[in-house]
């Protein structure tokens, strides 16, 4: 797991609710398209949820 992937899964926790992307690259100063990659790559490892369209959330 990159330090960036980790940056996001712990802003993902942290905000103890549904994220969109772009609140995680305002949290973690990530680029908004490498936040999305990183959160799908994630979504496809079973780390994350999407409850609602364009919504995410760390398990």
């Amino acid at each position: 797991m990159t330090d960036n992937t980790q940056k996001v899964l712990e802003a993902m926790k942290n905000a103890g609710k549904p994220v969109r992307p772009g609140d995680v690259a305002k949290i973690t100063g990530i680029d908004s398209k490498e936040v999305s990659k990183i959160i799908s790559s994630l979504k496809e490892e079973g780390k994350v949820i999407s409850p609602k369209r364009c919504y995410y959330s760390a398990e």
